[in-house]
């Protein structure tokens, strides 16, 4: 059900869209002959007359659109008159044109003004996360580490800790053991063998029933990950060596050990490589009583756990009045807005992988569990940063879309002349198939993470 209301909302969205081209036009004196949900791909399935206007929804439910008598080779209406879209002067026609995004923007404030207004907060971004139920072993570090229950995490490894993702994002790449190590390790730990072994060269095979000296009390560098990459608009890209298969068989004999006797098939590289993929520490810092304390290290184990199941309390602000409604509510949709648009640039710019990149079925998928968790009111600020967004997108200067329309008037306006016709109809299908093979190349991605339980 919450799925469904999800993609209700979504649906929503695109209606209230064409809706502001439909009446910006209607009340400018420019004649409307279609208004579709959906794009005109595939069986169209349902269409009514009513009027001088033909409604439609289309099978293909990822758009929609609002088309004028210009569009039609058949229509009946004079080339020359008012009613054409064309033949109105450039301010009429970037009114119609912005009006879709224009009503998405409004359609965005009033979803969180209304949310503000009912709910009396908003979220913050940011929440106070709790150690709750200690649940590992018995010889796990974290034991060692002085850490209890009701501790609030404010640190790790220096960084603020300001949501679970954070936590569980340093955890899970702090795992032990896991095949890769970082090359300044690789190269510390291959010097400290050289030192101990003095006979011995890197990449000469070590000859059998050789002992070979190992350094001691090994630990990787504590991991320091960014912001971004805690917020979740950036993602950890891990540039470390990975162990091939034989240095990892390698490490797990020489775990625990001082010295290691050669099979006659091994490098002193090999041994660096083995020596170096250890423990990763986590240093944090509680706040207990009203003070901070800093732990001793705790060492996730091999599956990025270090054995606590964290109390995650969401930091709200309130929005009991008018003026909190309209301030507190105009600023969480500005940074909320702001953080998609650098997740956007993270994106172009290849920060995200592409397997990373979702899209419609995603949005219904990941908005449907807001709600099932959230409740509607999630639900609904969900749907207005979406609504904020997709204003954004659309303006984008790409044929095809609002903003490559209004780019062509633009240069209109400029040049005093119209881009050729001829032009902007290639240009526009061009650009409109290819958003429509990456709506299903994203259709495809979001399908492939459901069927693999990522999202």
């Amino acid at each position: 059900m919450s799925i469904i209301i999800m993609i209700v909302l979504l649906g929503f969205l695109i209606l209230v869209h064409e809706m502001g081209h439909f009446f910006a036009a209607r009340a400018l004196g420019i004649k409307v002959s279609k208004f579709a949900l959906g794009f005109p791909i595939g069986p169209t399935l349902w269409s009514k007359k009513i009027g001088d206007v033909e409604y439609l929804i289309h099978a293909c439910l990822i758009g929609g659109y609002v088309a004028f008598p210009d569009d039609e080779k058949d229509s009946d209406l004079p080339k020359d008159s008012k009613e054409r879209f064309i033949n109105n002067p450039v301010w009429k026609r970037m009114i119609v044109i912005s009006a879709g995004v224009f009503t998405n923007l409004v359609v965005a404030f009033l979803l969180v003004f209304i949310t503000a207004g009912i709910w009396g907060q908003l979220p913050s971004g940011q929440a106070q996360v709790f150690v709750g139920k200690i649940v590992a072993e018995k010889d796990a570090s974290v034991w060692q580490s002085g850490m209890r229950e009701g501790d609030e995490i404010l640190t790790i490894n220096g960084s603020d800790i300001k949501s679970g993702y954070a936590l569980t994002t340093y955890a899970k790449n702090s795992a032990q053991y896991d095949g890769k190590i970082a090359q300044a390790v690789f190269d510390e730990n291959l010097s400290k063998l050289e030192k101990l072994n003095p006979g011995l060269k890197s990449d000469e095979v070590i000859k059998k029933d050789v002992v070979v000296n190992l350094p001691q009390n090994l630990t990787e560098p504590a991991l320091k990950l960014d912001d971004d990459i805690l917020k979740g608009v950036a993602f950890y890209k891990d540039t470390q060596l990975k162990l091939d298969d034989t240095q990892v068989k390698l490490r797990d004999e020489l775990i625990g050990k001082t010295s290691y006797t050669a099979d006659g098939q091994t490098t002193l590289a090999d041994i660096a490589y083995a020596v170096s993929d250890n423990l990763k520490p986590l240093n944090i810092v509680v706040l207990r009583d009203g003070k901070k304390v800093e732990l001793k290290p705790i060492y996730p184990d091999k599956k990025g756990l270090i054995g606590i199941m964290p109390d995650v309390l969401p930091i709200t602000i309130k929005t009991k009045t008018l003026p909190q409604i309209v301030k507190e509510g105009s600023v969480y949709l500005w940074n909320q807005t702001a953080l998609q648009v650098y997740g956007f640039y993270q994106i172009i710019t290849g920060k995200i992988p592409a397997e990373e990149v979702h899209g419609i079925v995603a949005v219904a998928k990941i908005g449907g569990d807001v709600i099932q968790n959230g409740g509607l009111p999630s639900g609904l600020l969900l749907t207005a940063i979406i609504s904020a967004w997709l204003a954004i997108l659309n303006f984008l200067p790409i044929p095809a879309l609002d903003g490559g329309h209004m780019m062509f008037l633009i240069i209109e306006k400029l040049t005093g002349k119209p881009v050729s016709e001829k032009v902007i109809d290639t240009l526009s299908t061009i650009f409109f198939v290819l958003i429509i093979i990456l709506a299903f190349l994203l259709i495809f991605n979001d399908i492939y993470a459901l069927v693999l339980h990522k999202l």
